[in-house]
């Protein structure tokens, strides 16, 4: 049983686990980093997680939902690795066997991923033994022994010296007069220690504490160990990128739509402060998925397979489908975890094959009325089959507004459907589309609660004014966003403190598949006031003031906004 105390025990606990990360890092580069410890053991946490969870980790963090995953996987990786270096101290076979047993569940996580080969264990095992070797080298190893340092050869012992004739004190001082202390040259011992030993004083050297000598050793080694965990884990990271796809991504040449997107109508875009752009920039295009590593998908290996209930199975190359006709369309995506009011919707004009005509060819059998998409990592979605052949522009898409697709955005190849949110059908760096049944298979988000088909409900948004902002009185610009893929808006109405609906003015749209702009025109008086959007579609269904969650298919509620009119 080691005697070191609880916090130099939790500290060499957390190192251990620095070390066992940080070095597992470098080793993923060669297996891929969907095998690193932190990040197979995130992947697990986010098929596990339970879905109330998820659902608010995505309505507090957004597009950073992934980044807070990590860090709280780390910090509660922290909080267990330091309470196993306590239990070290006591038992060094307890430390041992809890990293034994986050060494076997980052195996188990990374074995377990689509597509993952026995070599995905070696970063967890290679962490896990360095893991352990540092934490025993803390607790019972040369960092963390105590070590008593035996006094310099010749050095005196103080004695307090025995009364003889021989030898007779001083006769104690005046009280009435005490003479001034001189001060002690260099090398003088203190007066306590000179009183006892006043002969042999000469040669006495203050002694440094054995204590103090292994606290320094301990800390230097955590330094030393933290550091080289942090430099091995972050070159590892970088080296990671070097293996990335962004040279291949720039070699691409998209070819020219043999169907191009029809030209913007005057006055689609309002270009107005703080509404959302007609199109959104690829850089600002929401991102949510499942991939807490982005699958890095080389386009010359790249591979579609289309099978399952069909007639002629079909496989194609990235060249195969850059070869084929490509159809350019404007096409809004929305998130089914959008809350009324939410920014996880975006615009783009998308190049690509039309789906349907790869599904003709392929011949789908009778019965066959899901077509499951299924992406590099494993991750799968379910479209029906009649969605993808009725028409509408459904594209394996391989381009973003006049670019190749960005890495994060499913780089090669991708599915845009319009109509339909994206757990359904925008699956990203797709590489199979099966046809099956919905009576035979359930797509990822199924089993997790969500509906098995996720048309886009009809929605609209108040972009400006903001909310709870502060208002001159005098007109006021009421602009935002309203959205029903596939079937298009007919109108949008505001009202003012629950007062008359008001017709807002819809600026052009290319087509029924995009959102529409909209603005109006508020003659605002002071005082606190509460504005309220509705939307109507195409086939005259308003959208409903009743407000539901995200979950199953879509929340519902009209977007309120508070200003303050001064």
């Amino acid at each position: 049983m080691s005697s070191m105390s609880r916090g130099r025990a939790a500290l060499a606990g957390v190192t251990a686990a620095a070390v066992a990360v940080g070095v597992a890092e470098p080793v993923a580069v060669f297996t891929g980093p969907r095998s690193a410890p932190l990040i197979a053991v995130g992947g697990l946490v986010v098929d596990a997680v339970p879905e109330p969870l998820k659902q608010f980790a995505i309505a507090v963090f957004g597009t950073y939902d992934k980044v807070a995953l990590l860090v709280g996987t780390a910090v509660l990786l922290a909080a267990v690795a330091a309470l196993l270096g306590v239990l070290a101290a006591r038992r060094l076979w307890l430390g041992l066997a809890g990293i034994a047993a986050f060494a076997a569940l980052g195996v188990a996580a990374a074995l377990t991923r689509a597509g993952a080969d026995a070599y995905d264990a070696l970063p967890s095992l290679v962490g896990g033994g360095l893991g352990a070797v540092t934490l025993w080298a803390f607790v019972a190893g040369p960092l963390g022994r105590d070590v008593t340092s035996p006094a310099p050869a010749g050095t005196p012992t103080p004695t307090v010296p025995s009364a003889s004739p021989s030898h007779t004190p001083p006769p104690p001082a005046s009280p009435s007069h005490t003479p001034p202390r001189a001060p002690s040259p260099p090398g003088t011992p203190p007066p306590a220690i000179a009183a006892l030993a006043p002969d042999e004083s000469a040669g006495w050297e203050p002694q440094e504490p054995a204590d103090h000598e292994s606290r320094r050793r301990f800390l230097r080694g955590v330094g030393l160990l933290a550091g080289t965990a942090a430099v091995a884990g972050l070159g590892g990271h970088w080296l990671a990128g070097q293996r990335g796809v962004s040279a291949a991504r720039q070699a691409v040449k998209l070819p020219a739509p043999a169907a191009p997107a029809p030209p913007l109508p005057a006055g689609a875009d309002l270009s107005l402060a703080r509404l959302a752009p007609f199109v959104t920039p690829n850089r600002e295009f929401y991102r949510i998925d499942t991939a807490l590593v982005v699958p890095q998908v080389d386009p010359a290996t790249w591979r579609l397979r289309i099978h399952g209930r069909v007639r002629k199975p079909i496989e194609l190359s990235f060249d195969d489908l850059l070869a084929r006709p490509m159809v350019e369309r404007y096409v809004t995506l929305a998130c089914v975890s959008n809350e009324v009011g939410g920014d996880l919707i975006g615009n783009a004009r998308w190049l690509g094959v039309p789906i349907r005509e790869l599904l003709d060819e392929a011949q789908p059998e009778e019965g066959a009325d899901q077509v499951v998409g299924r992406s590099v990592d494993g991750w799968t979605c379910g479209t029906p089959t009649a969605v993808l052949r009725d028409g509408r522009d459904a594209l394996l898409a391989v381009g973003m507004n006049g670019e190749p697709l960005p890495v994060e955005h499913g780089f090669p190849v991708r599915m845009v459907v319009p109509g339909l949110y994206g757990y359904v059908s925008a699956c990203k760096w797709v590489t199979e589309l099966e046809l099956t049944s919905f009576a035979d298979f359930d797509a990822y988000w199924v089993p997790r609660g969500w509906s098995a088909q996720g048309p886009i409900k009809t929605q609209s948004r108040i972009d400006t004014p903001r909310a709870r902002g502060r208002l001159t009185a005098g007109p006021v610009t009421v602009a935002g966003v309203a959205w029903a893929q596939h079937r298009g808006v007919r109108s949008v109405e505001v009202r003012v403190d629950g007062g008359p609906w008001q017709e807002a003015t819809l600026a052009p749209t290319p087509s029924v598949d995009t959102w529409v702009q909209w603005s109006w025109r508020w003659e605002a008086g002071p005082g606190e006031h509460t504005l309220q959007v509705r939307a109507t579609d195409a086939g005259g269904e308003t959208q409903p003031e009743q407000r539901r969650p995200v979950a199953p298919d879509g929340a519902t509620g009209w977007h309120t906004v508070k200003v303050t009119v001064g």
